[in-house]
């Protein structure tokens, strides 16, 4: 028996917020030139809000109820529930607690996993691993959500990237393959380099963090290109290893979506045709967390990814983290 997912789905808010409202927004700053250079090494176009009484369990809400339905199963059935996100309702309790109370998925555990856009790929993962340990555990629903955007200062040029959205999955055992194996990377000398740093024990919120901003998303320090650019090939070559795919037998890799220029260059790199690389940051923005289980399923909706194919997904987050998994669909 093996892990696989039997499910995807994802949701997209209603707002739609093109690149030509920051722009109008940005000119008023005095800064016209930021969006225009982020559009163009980024591919995004486009992002999409949810309404601003929203928190993020709402957002992964009609995702999880989606994937559950295309599995046919009740939420009810779930005895798993994972959350993947770095932007949760609050600092505690578990964002997966609270969705399991609006999802009514009254006999599922639940815990959240926080490595920001690494969340999704380390989800299925640990999925995997306790669908075939002694748990009892038969269904887990794994979600990714991310609703950044709201944590960050609006007049911050790194609003451009920040798109709402979730995505979630239904894994089971079953009898077809599925699940093969992962690969994890992380180095947390560059924790400091972006992130919220105030509102934890480290420095809980006072007036002066307020009054300085460290209660909102920033990036203190650029990462090195060579992050991705080397580390995406490093962590795909030790999926390989560990698994014993190629390449070649790979169909789709769905990268963390945040800059298509990335996408192309570790694609050359590894030696993987474009076209099995697919994108969906033009049209959603930079969503995180959420954004491989949102390229996962709109695949499968678009009839790109079928039963069968193989999938490899890679994430990278802040912090750094990166995760990556294969699976046959």
């Amino acid at each position: 028996m093996h892990p696989r997912i039997i499910a995807a789905a994802h949701y997209v808010p209603e707002r739609l917020v093109s690149n030509a409202e920051l722009n109008a927004r940005f000119a008023a700053l005095g800064k016209p030139e930021v969006i225009g250079k982020f559009e163009a090494s980024s591919g995004i176009l486009q992002r999409w809000y949810a309404p601003d009484d929203w928190a993020t369990s709402d957002l992964a809400l009609p995702a999880a109820r989606e994937a559950l339905q295309r599995a046919g199963r009740k939420a009810e059935d779930v005895d798993l529930l994972i959350v993947g996100t770095d932007s949760p309702d609050y600092i505690t309790p578990a964002t997966s607690t609270v969705l399991q109370h609006k999802l009514g998925a009254v006999n599922a555990g639940t815990f959240d996993v926080g490595c920001a856009c690494a969340s999704f790929p380390t989800g299925i993962a640990t999925a995997a691993g306790l669908l075939q340990g002694r748990t009892g555990i038969r269904t887990v629903l794994v979600v990714g959500a991310y609703m950044m955007r709201k944590l960050a200062d609006p007049n911050d040029p790194m609003i451009f990237f920040y798109g709402d959205g979730a995505g979630a999955a239904v894994m089971e055992l079953d009898d077809a393959p599925g699940y093969l194996g992962a690969a994890f990377r992380a180095d947390g000398a560059y924790s400091g380099s972006w992130g919220i740093y105030a509102g934890g024990t480290a420095e809980p919120v006072n007036t002066e963090a307020l009054a300085a901003g460290r209660t909102q998303v920033r990036l203190i320090e650029r990462y090195p290109p060579e992050i991705n650019d080397d580390g995406w090939p490093r962590l795909f070559e030790q999926l390989c290893i560990n698994t014993g795919i190629s390449v070649g037998d790979v169909d789709h890799l769905i990268f963390t979506q945040v800059r298509r220029n990335t996408i192309e260059l570790v694609a050359e790199r590894i030696g993987l045709p474009l076209e099995k690389a697919p994108l969906i940051m033009d049209r959603c923005g930079y969503t995180g967390s959420a954004c491989i289980p949102m390229a996962l399923s709109e695949g499968q909706n678009s009839g790109r990814m079928r039963a069968g194919d193989l999938v490899v997904m890679i994430g990278s987050g802040v912090g750094f983290n990166q995760a990556a998994v294969a699976l046959r669909l």
